[in-house]
């Protein structure tokens, strides 16, 4: 199970409508993770690295937790466990210049579940890079967002027709390690 981006200071042009968005999303995935954890699914946070490029996961939890109300607010919901895996990322997709695809190799990942935002950029190159190295792709319509509901829109589309992409709701993905 992947969690794209919601581990942030929300510092950004868009912040506010991503925050929006992501709060009733991120609460979703997190029951998702609940589910993942007990059925022995991996739980992988792919994050940006916000130009912290001295920083590991840790460190980016910690800054954006204390950056912002909205930070400390979604990691109160969805902070990392300490069993849960990191990759930081310096673009959009988490595969990108990443030891993503050496992880999902290494634990033995065929299937992934796609959560996160944003549904149009950072989920969907990441979707999309998954999709070209032969990744099964489940990406719940529920635990994904956009700044508008037009893009969340555009990409649930994208991933049904262009990738194939199981888009049940969360609580009807099957998670079996």
């Amino acid at each position: 199970m992947l969690i794209v981006d919601l581990i942030s200071d929300f510092r950004f042009p868009d912040a506010p409508a991503v925050y929006k968005a992501a709060l009733p999303v991120a609460r979703r995935i997190a029951r998702l993770k609940q589910r993942a954890r007990a059925a022995g699914v991996p739980v992988i946070y792919v994050n940006d690295n916000y130009g912290r490029w001295r920083s590991d996961l840790r460190q980016i939890v910690q800054h954006c937790s204390k950056a912002t109300p909205a930070g400390a607010q979604m990691h109160s919901i969805l902070g990392p466990a300490e069993n849960d895996y990191g990759i930081l990322k310096p673009k959009h997709s988490g595969f990108y210049a990443t030891a993503l695809d050496t992880l999902l190799q290494y634990i033995g990942a065929e299937k992934l579940i796609i959560t996160g935002v944003s549904a149009n950029q950072c989920v969907l190159f990441t979707a999309n890079d998954a999709y070209v190295r032969d990744y099964q792709l489940c990406i719940p319509r529920d635990c994904i967002a956009s700044p508008t509901s037009d893009g969340t829109r555009f990409s649930l589309r994208y991933f049904t027709a262009v990738l194939g992409a199981d888009v049940r709701p969360s609580a009807r993905v099957r998670l079996r390690r």
